[in-house]
């Protein structure tokens, strides 16, 4: 048995985790606030700039499968490495870009490398780790993404009007590199991989303090093959692309469209900040429901949700209106995005997870890629982001009815991929 004084290694691992995903989520998010200084300095349309983000979602897939399928292979510390080195990498040479072409290069291809395995390798690692409270761990570690977009946007801004946005990409360049790449050395194999450790504490490995013992591979583990012939697969990926078509619509253009109705950059940048710090709660919080009343009941809420700050958002015009949407926006997105990703966990399985959650993580790059190119689009022709934000909205409408015809599983633990 383990002893009382005896720390889980699952819960460093979790923290590890969080921290990375703060970083790492935090620089993803800040697009936005530099969305102006580029635009300006390199003579761009919205499209265009739109456009250095929407590749960088679009790679991200790409490096996500490979990181998964390195993850499944050789284990989390391997590619935690590669994910930090290449951050860096990606923004200290962003910060000398001259041309259009550079930032297509430095930012949207090297950061894709360095972030985009960030989802699935960091929810793959934690859903090993916990499994009866996955709801809750996977809520944890998901909270590093609004924590990451509660802080770096406005350090960002601040650094931004103080040094110019190339120091600034310098400063989170460095900080990406020295807070990731250690943290590597943190992370080992799952429980279940792990020799050092005793049965007893493989069985402890899967819960949250629960007395019920389970073992670390969970009956019905699929392949990747046989995952995407389940309809279940499709229909997780098409919910994560209407979502993150809403989401990227959000977080690149929320701050500039403030600015355009007369807000301070500062005080824009705090909007994005909103919607981090309130979806931690939506995280943890719909997170721990999702383990208690099940997951398809707390996505329908939060997607519902969603849509309606997206309607409120359309009408919003003074500073005190957009901080309610982003309070809305941030715990509905916060719990809408937890429960589907613990779903992917209980529904195929933990042994290929990494590559299944990456392979899914397509549908959300693809989706976060047309977002943003999308609403740029519709503001070079009309002057305004209505439709925009109107599509959002219904993004979510069709996300949360796709939801109502997804099985979910048995009591029992079998699992129903029809």
């Amino acid at each position: 048995m383990v002893g009382k004084g005896r720390l889980y290694y699952g819960w460093i691992v979790l923290a590890a985790c969080l921290i990375i995903s703060i970083v790492g989520f935090g620089i993803q998010v800040s697009f936005g606030v530099f969305f102006k200084s580029l635009e300006a300095d390199f003579g761009l349309t919205r499209a265009l700039t739109s456009a250095v983000f929407s590749v960088f979602l679009l790679l991200c897939p790409v490096f996500g499968i490979l990181g998964g399928w390195l993850l499944d292979r050789y284990g989390p510390r391997l590619i935690v490495i590669l994910m930090g080195f290449f951050t860096g990498l990606s923004l200290l040479l962003t910060s000398q870009a001259n041309t259009l072409w550079h930032l297509f290069m430095s930012y949207s291809l090297l950061l894709a490398v360095g972030t985009g395995p960030l989802f699935p390798v960091l929810m793959s690692i934690v859903s090993r780790w916990f499994i009866k409270g996955r709801g809750l761990a996977l809520g944890i570690v998901g909270s590093g993404i609004s924590i990451g977009t509660m802080v770096v946007p406005p350090v960002s801004a601040y650094l931004i009007a103080g040094y110019g946005w190339r120091m600034s990409y310098a400063v989170l360049g460095l900080v990406g590199f020295f807070v990731i790449t250690p943290l590597a050395l943190l992370q080992k194999g799952a429980p279940g991989k792990v020799a050092a450790l005793s049965e007893s504490e493989r069985l402890e490995a899967v819960n949250l303090n629960s007395t019920e013992e389970q073992a670390y591979n969970e009956p019905g583990d699929f392949s990747t093959l046989q995952a995407t012939k389940a309809r279940n697969f499709w229909l997780i990926f098409f919910m994560w692309f209407l979502c993150a078509f809403c989401v990227y619509i959000i977080t690149t253009h929320i701050v500039r469209h403030a600015i355009d109705l007369g807000t301070a950059p500062t005080g824009a940048a705090t909007i994005l900040s909103v919607v981090g710090g309130i979806s931690i709660l939506g995280r943890v919080a719909i997170g721990r429901v999702s383990d208690i009343v099940g997951r398809k009941q707390a996505v329908v809420s939060c997607g519902l949700l969603m849509a309606g700050a997206m309607l409120w958002l359309i009408w919003s015009s003074n500073l005190w209106m957009l901080y309610l949407f982003a309070a809305i926006f941030g715990f509905s997105y916060g719990g809408f995005t937890v429960p589907i990703t613990a779903l992917i966990g209980d529904t195929f399985g933990l042994r290929n997870l990494g590559v299944i959650m990456a392979v899914l993580g397509a549908g959300w790059g693809i989706g976060g890629a047309l977002g943003p190119a999308f609403a740029g689009y519709i503001f070079d022709i009309r002057g305004n982001y209505f439709f925009a934000f109107l599509a959002g909205m219904l993004a979510m409408l069709v996300a949360t009815g796709v939801l109502l015809i997804f099985k979910t599983i048995a009591k029992t633990g079998d699992r129903v991929v029809q």
